[in-house]
């Protein structure tokens, strides 16, 4: 049986673990070097900034409007009768050119009354001819029963006749009399039976000409209401025809984005029977129609022709009205086709660059202020004065000058006079110096 060590030799056994870790530690200690002493200084914050520069901004006002033509044609019948020809393109959206005969409308009544009116005035010349001649005869017969008067009063103071032959022969000169003077009235009333009839023959050519409804203009049919061997009466629409010479959008333009093409310009006094030819003229006005097609816009330039009579309630915005010539021979297929009605369409005002000004974007302006950096990296908040906003950017028309660095980033908090580490944000300069011409 083998013996227990005793208490005093198992202490000793833990000594040698307890120095192996001291020595450890002592190593571990001596390997490594003493922390360094970090110096206190001001914090910078890191900020994006664009250089203000002045550009040649051109002020636009954007609104949207369905297209119209400028004139449209309604085909009203002028006279009642059963339709006899229609051409046989009288289809809704087909062009029909000026002059074409359209539709066609029983002519025997209206014909049976032109030669009614003229077999009346043919009557009439002959009533007029025969009233003449019987004048004739009459005033030659009142002429002779004068002169048988005369004669027999001289008998009856001779005492060679009697008062009764005076009397006959005064009888026989008031009738003569009373011929003439109705011959006279006959004769008198004649031009004015003339004109009755010879209006009533215009009248009647009228409505014969009228049965024929012809293109006044080049149009396009819509809204076909009449078929064949119809009966129409006075006052039916029969049809449309839209000119195809000229369309007209109607564009809602805020009021708001209307004021920025007045604005920076020169003042000038407006003649208001002139105003909607004055106006492209003095704010430079240059309309442009677009048309989205999905992987493609496709434009058109227009003319200014005015503005609408009334602001929309409901909007609040104004109807600018604008025109485009042509639009059939500016057709390019697959590219730019015809405007059609009721293209729902995008309008572009441009107005005039009056002069280069400060352009920065909008949000970059908080209550009327700017954030810049100043030649020592310094925040400093500078009141400025907007001109107008257009897009993403404003118009700055006092308060910044060019080659100030403007902060387009968020600073949160924002403290004047702390320090700041500037990063030029390229892109947002290189979109901002693509708006205009830089000077």
């Amino acid at each position: 049986m083998t013996p227990k060590p005793s208490k005093r030799w198992q202490r000793f056994l833990l000594i040698p673990p307890i120095l192996i870790g001291v020595l450890i530690l002592v190593w571990m200690k001596a390997g490594k070097e003493p922390p360094a002493t970090a110096e206190r200084g001001e914090p910078a914050r890191v900020v994006r900034v664009i250089e203000a520069r002045l550009l040649d901004l051109v002020p636009t006002a954007e609104g949207y409007g369905p297209v119209r033509p400028a004139r449209v044609w309604t085909a009203v019948a002028q006279v009642a009768g059963r339709v006899v020809e229609i051409h046989p393109k009288l289809r809704d959206g087909e062009i029909l050119s000026e002059g074409t005969l359209l539709v066609r409308i029983d002519p025997a009544d209206y014909e049976l009354a032109l030669e009614q009116a003229r077999a009346q005035l043919a009557e009439l010349e002959m009533q007029e001819q025969n009233a003449r001649s019987s004048l004739a005869i009459e005033e030659r017969n009142l002429a002779l029963a004068r002169q048988d008067v005369v004669r027999k009063r001289k008998l009856v103071q001779q005492g060679t006749t009697s008062q009764s032959s005076v009397d006959e022969a005064e009888r026989i000169m008031l009738n003569s009399n009373t011929a003439v003077q109705t011959l006279r009235n006959t004769l008198a009333l004649i031009p004015t039976q003339r004109r009755v009839q010879e209006a009533n023959a215009d009248r009647a050519r009228r409505d014969l000409e009228r049965t024929e409804i012809r293109a006044p203009f080049t149009l396009r049919v819509a809204k076909l209401g009449i078929e064949a061997d119809q009966y129409v009466g006075v006052g039916q629409s029969l049809f449309e025809g839209d000119d195809i010479s000229r369309v007209e959008i109607e564009a809602q333009m805020a009021m708001s984005t209307l004021r920025r093409l007045f604005l920076g310009g020169p003042e000038f006094k407006l003649d208001l029977a002139r105003l909607n030819e004055q106006l492209p003229r003095l704010i430079g006005l240059k309309p442009m129609v677009r048309l989205d097609l999905g992987d493609h816009v496709a434009e058109w330039e227009a003319g200014f022709v005015r503005f609408s009579d009334h602001v929309d309630p409901e909007t609040r915005t104004m109807g600018v009205v604008v025109a485009v010539d042509r639009p059939f021979e500016k057709v390019r297929p697959g590219l730019r086709p015809p405007l059609s009605k009721g293209m729902f369409v995008q309008v572009v005002l441009r107005g005039k660059s009056h002069a280069p000004r400060v352009v920065i974007p909008r949000s970059a302006v908080r209550g009327g202020a700017v954030h810049v950096a100043d030649g020592e990296n310094r925040l400093r908040r500078r009141p400025v004065r907007k001109l107008f906003d257009q897009g993403a950017m404003s118009v700055v028309a006092e308060g910044l000058e060019p080659g100030d660095r403007v902060l387009v980033s968020d600073l949160v908090p924002a403290v004047e006079g702390m320090l700041l580490q500037v990063q030029v944000d390229e892109a947002l300069s290189r979109e901002i110096a693509a708006l205009g011409s830089g000077t």
